[in-house]
């Protein structure tokens, strides 16, 4: 390998051998190796594949392979570029995301993600929710994402601790057995105290490259209830049920309703968001509220929360209530 530069670091000395344990078994080889080697490029992780410096049982493997219990991986001696230390610049360190925990147990834990970070890297994104935690939680030899929220959603987030809880609750979310609410705020006066809405979505790509999605009848099945929580002005608060789990689903839905999400940069209002921003709404005002589903291990009923997040608390307040209905915000809490 000839990546050392000057300023360049090991990973590791030697070629080291680790045995694969029943929460690893089922993990494709690429994931674990990003795991394991903390902070080596990804293209070089693909690399050491394709050329055989990773062994599994003593054979070559691809990017697909997924490992077994009792699999013994074959890890290089890995080097690494370090950019130069800068002395007299110091960032301050982020905030943990331990602080945020709603629920943990042996094969589960739930945060209540903030608002601004990605659930995983990539994409110019250093690292997300799950690089973050698996640093503070260096002894969780297994931790995965359950579900994802997008970048600028808060609320509650479901990982994994286990490898049997996460294939579990991804057999309930494809049986449609774990129930998700959102809070959201859309520009327009929404008048039905319940409403369902069946709308099929179409996933593309645009010509710049981003993912968008829209309402086609040659998309997927999408079904969103929404329900009035109250009138502000110009807006209503609506919580947002999802019976499918299509891609940016509340956001279409209610854009192609005419009832944009207040701060949505790809599907909303741009000229009220710019206005909204210097109002003090600073992104788009959706939030996981509450997730229900049946413990993988326990098998007893599970009900999170998490508060509407105080950023769109106070923007929310700015405005007078003109027409509760008979569900209502009280503390972050729906009642």
């Amino acid at each position: 390998m000839n990546m050392l530069r000057k300023g360049a670091r090991f990973a590791g000395q030697t070629a080291a051998v680790t045995a694969i344990g029943e929460e690893e078994a089922g993990q494709r080889i690429d994931n674990f190796l990003v795991r394991v080697l903390k902070g080596v490029p990804k293209s070089h992780i693909y690399r050491l594949l394709r050329t055989g410096q990773v062994r599994v049982n003593s054979g070559r493997v691809d990017a697909t392979y997924r490992l077994r219990a009792d699999d013994r991986v074959r890890l290089p001696p890995v080097r690494m570029a370090m950019p130069p230390a800068k002395p007299d610049v110091q960032r301050p360190a982020p905030p943990r995301l331990s602080l945020h925990v709603l629920h943990e147990d042996d094969a589960l834990l739930v945060i209540d993600k903030p608002s601004g970070i990605a659930v995983h890297g990539g994409s110019g994104i250093s690292q997300g929710v799950i690089e973050r935690l698996r640093a503070e939680r260096p002894e969780l030899r297994f931790l995965e994402l359950v579900h994802r929220l997008d970048r600028e959603t808060s609320g509650v987030l479901l990982l994994a601790k286990k490898r049997s809880a996460l294939t579990g609750l991804h057999a309930r979310i494809r049986a449609g057995d774990m129930q998700k609410w959102y809070w959201v705020m859309v520009y327009g006066k929404w008048t039905d105290a319940k409403r369902n809405v069946r709308l099929p979505l179409y996933k593309f790509v645009t010509a710049e490259g981003e993912r968008r999605v829209s309402v086609s009848e040659d998309g997927l099945a999408a079904h969103t209830v929404f329900r009035l929580i109250e009138n502000r002005g110009d807006y209503s608060m609506l919580e947002a049920q999802l019976m499918t789990g299509r891609t940016h689903q509340i956001r279409v839905h209610l854009a192609h309703l005419g009832f944009p999400i207040l701060g949505d940069d790809k599907y909303g209002d741009f000229a009220l968001n710019k206005r909204l921003q210097r109002e003090g709404l600073k992104r788009m005002f959706l939030h996981a509220a509450r997730v229900e589903f049946e413990h993988p291990a326990t098998k007893r009923t599970m009900r999170l929360e998490a508060p509407l997040a105080a950023d769109l608390q106070r923007f929310a307040e700015h405005f007078p209530q003109t027409q509760p209905a008979t569900t209502s915000i009280r503390d972050g809490q729906t009642v």
